[in-house]
């Protein structure tokens, strides 16, 4: 089972995923990434998340890039070594911001984007 919690704030959008990221449970995660793509700020936390499998990476790097298509700026946190170690195996720290913490997030979606 997997709950998608949303939350707004004055800077950004919070979207925690809480619960196994997989083929029976990415169809609700993309969806909520789909909705969320026109957000200037994004920010998704993924510390409530123990697994992620190939169906939920591709699900966030294809909600990253919806956002990023539509010129919104996105976010991670993760504090799961497990879970930081795929991101990192896989290059998806080099497309986004992946920290620790939820304000340590919050701060890098302050700073001004850099032209790539």
């Amino acid at each position: 089972m997997l709950d998608i919690q949303l939350e707004q704030t004055d800077s950004y959008t919070l979207c925690r995923p809480v619960g196994e990221l997989d083929a029976f449970t990415v169809s609700q995660f993309r969806q909520s990434l789909a909705e969320l793509a026109s957000t200037p700020r994004l920010l998704i936390d993924m510390s409530a998340v123990p697994f992620l499998d190939s169906a939920g990476l591709g699900a966030l790097i294809g909600g990253i890039r919806r956002a990023r298509e539509l010129g919104g700026d996105v976010a991670v946190a993760c504090n799961r070594t497990t879970l930081v170690r795929l991101l990192r195996t896989t290059g998806f720290d080099r497309i986004v911001t992946v920290v620790d913490t939820v304000a340590e997030a919050a701060a890098a979606l302050q700073q001004p984007t850099e032209a790539t």
